[in-house]
């Protein structure tokens, strides 16, 4: 395995699933000495994740929306039909 000139490293597979890191997983790094580093999943932040926001602020429009449109409607208009 080699370091890229950007600093980067692919994770194998294998070690990637047994991990459970999946993309876009936030990783920290620890040096422990004699030229050894660790990888470590990072821990979740406190407080709502970006699609947790995303979602709530969904539910939040379509509760104000002024047609209160049904999913069948919704799915409807989407599909482009009249």
């Amino acid at each position: 395995m080699r370091v890229t000139s950007k600093g980067q490293v692919t994770i194998p597979v294998e070690l990637r699933e047994k991990a459970g890191i999946l993309p876009e997983t936030e990783v920290d790094f620890a040096y422990e000495g004699n030229g050894r580093i660790v990888l470590f999943r990072a821990k979740k932040p406190k407080g709502k994740t970006r699609g947790e926001k995303v979602i709530e602020h969904m539910r939040r429009f379509a509760k104000a929306h002024p047609l209160k449109l049904t999913t069948d409607q919704i799915m409807a208009l989407t599909r482009g039909e009249d």
